[in-house]
This record gives structure tokens, sequence and C-alpha cells, in this order.
């Protein structure tokens, strides 16, 4: 659903009539007025979500199918270099003609995503080996508003509108493998995830759930887990390797991500602590498409958490509320998002509970 709001102006300054009328028409034609091709993709959104891991993140499970849902929103804001990037992706306006914009992007996107993985009892290298694949559904909308102004010597050419998407439908496929290992209080994970393109997408929209394109991704975590003390302490790290997106010819850099988390059990259920992440594309955006540039994006994102497990018949249950406060936003819409988690598993995936019990 698309709504726009917009006014134009234009104002001659020399010259005679059917100069005006022709420098006019060149202007709305190369402004982009009308619906055209796409010129660019991403526009600061990632295939990674920053805070998908946190606590416990490398601490091997019990074998069998684990489920987890989780809901999640986030609130975000952008200044001229985003949402001119928007503009130009749904066809706006061209570039090259365009001296200046006055532009604000917000967005809010609530979704539900679903994540069941299946944890083998068989080791693989000497670890605990896991296959999930994780969806969602979701209802973004995204608003861009401002002023564009645009010349062809010696006429110039106002235009100041509001242009609201929204979409309800589902997002791509993300298959994940990870492998994990355990010793004393030191807990190590390798894991290998991508995106299956398969999500609501529309190159001339701009609000999606898909991003268009397929992606690589893998890294390396580690967990500090004291069943004595309750401490623990989370960070994974990881690359994203995007692949061109084939309706826009734009193809995203490299990018790095970094999650964390902190925490201390209170007791043998609950637990509260920090959590964080770090963005960083590390090389910049290419292809035919790309309109705007290197366009390297960063977000830093930390917050509050709070966890509590229960026994759910012979089942495990856990519950995680967290979020995240933005800044050092750079080519990448900022603001806040909080998660709601639940999962279930075979049983606690880990020993704390016995262990903290006796140390009481």
């Amino acid at each position: 659903m698309r709504r726009v709001h917009s006014t134009c102006s234009w104002r001659p300054q020399r010259g005679a009539r059917h100069r005006t009328l022709l420098a006019a028409a060149a202007i709305f034609a190369t402004a982009g007025l009308t619906p055209g091709a796409s010129l660019a993709d991403e526009g600061g959104v990632s295939f990674w979500l920053p805070g998908l891991f946190g606590s416990l993140a490398a601490v091997p499970a019990q074998p069998g199918w684990q489920g987890e849902t989780f809901f999640y929103n986030t609130n975000v804001r952008a200044g001229a270099d985003v949402a001119t990037a928007r503009e130009i992706t749904i066809g706006r306006f061209n570039p090259t003609v365009n001296l200046g914009a006055s532009l604000r992007l917000s967005n809010d996107t609530p979704l539900q995503a679903f994540f069941p993985n299946y944890v083998f009892s068989s080791p693989v290298l000497g670890g605990q080996f896991s296959l999930g694949m994780l969806g969602f559904v979701g209802t973004p909308s995204t608003t861009v508003s401002g002023t564009v102004t645009a010349a062809v010597p010696p006429f110039t050419f106002t235009r100041t509108d509001s242009i609201t998407d929204s979409v309800t439908g589902n997002g791509d496929l993300y298959p994940m493998a990870i492998l994990k290992w355990h010793q004393g209080v030191d807990n190590f994970m390798i894991y290998g995830a991508g995106d299956i393109p398969v999500g609501t997408y529309n190159s001339s929209s701009l609000a999606n759930l898909g991003i268009g394109h397929g992606a690589v991704d893998a890294g390396m975590g580690y967990t500090y887990l004291d069943e004595k003390t309750g401490h623990e302490f989370s960070a994974v790290g990881g690359f994203t390797y995007n692949l061109i997106n084939t309706h826009t010819n734009y193809q995203n850099g490299v990018d790095f991500h970094l999650d964390w988390g902190t925490s201390q059990y209170l007791n043998k259920q609950t637990f509260i602590g920090a959590v964080g992440y770090l963005y960083q594309q590390v090389s910049a955006d290419s292809g035919s498409g790309d309109r705007v540039g290197a366009f390297e994006s960063r977000t830093v994102g930390v917050g509050p958490q709070i966890g509590y497990l229960f026994p759910v018949g012979d089942m495990q249950g856990y519950i995680n509320m967290k979020g995240y406060a933005e800044f050092e936003g750079l080519h990448r819409a900022t603001g806040f998002n909080v998660w709601l988690t639940f999962a279930i598993s075979p049983a606690a995936p880990m020993s704390m509970m016995k262990s903290m019990m006796s140390h009481k």
C-alpha cells in the first residue's frame, strides 16, 4: 500500500516561454516523477539482523528437536543519505540531476520469526552439530518525506512530497548450520548461514520483507559460563558476502557483525544482564546499478536483557526479553528494537540449575 503526497514548483530565471516549457519537461523526465527502473538496492538494509545471537550462544544443547520463536519490533529513523538512496531505489529521481535533498526516512517493522532446528546426537569433528531454518512474517511500514531540488540551468525544480509504503508478507528463508564444542567453562562454536530470497520483495517499494538477493554468512563464537558463580559472557562474530541483486544490478559489499551478551544468574531460573552488537560494512557496494557510491553502513546497539528458565512437562522452556538502543549510525536507519523470545528443547541447555542449587 502506497500513499503519496506531493507538491512541485519550477521557476524560470530568464529566456523565452518555449525554453521554459522544454526545460521543465526535461527536469520532470530526469527527476523521475513517474515510476521508473530501480537504481539501487539495499539503502542501508542488510541480510544480517544485528542481535540475532546473544547469551549462551555457544553452549551445547541436548540432542533432538528444538523450537524457537521470537517477536521483533524495530522503530528507526534516517537522514538524507539513506532517504535519498531509497528514493533513487524506487526510481523517484535521477541522482545525476539532483542538486540536493532534505529528506527523512522512518520505518516501523514488527515481525514474528520461527526457528525450528535439530541437534544431532552423534559428534561431528568432536563437537555437537545442529541444522535449522529461520523464517518470519511481518508488516513493515516505511515513509520518506522532504524536499528535493534539481536544476537544468537556468531553471530550478523543487519537489516536496511524502511517500508511505507498507506490506504484509513473509521474509526470506535463512538456513543455518552450527557446530559447538564444550570444555570446562569454555564453549566454542562455528556457524554457516545463507539467504534464500523467497520473501516479499518489490524493487520499486520502500517497504520489503525480502532483500531481493542471496547471501552467505559464516563466523565463530565463544561463551564463558561458570556454573558455580552464574557468570556468563558470549560473543559471536561473522562476515556476510552478498550476491548481486538481479532486479537492480546492485551488489552490497562485505559486512562484518558482532553480537554479544553478558548475564548473571540470580537463581536457578532467572538471569539479568546486557546485550549489544556492532555492524560494520567493510567493502564498498558495486554493480552497474549502484548510483549512490560506496554507501558503507554502520551501527552500534546496546541494551538490557532478562531471561527465565522453566519446565514444560518433560521439556525445558526459556523466555528472554532484550532491547537495543542504536547509535553511531552511518548510511543506515537507526533507533531502537525489542525482542521477546520463547524457546523449548528436550531438556535444559546446560547443567547449570543443579550445579547452582548445590552451591546455594
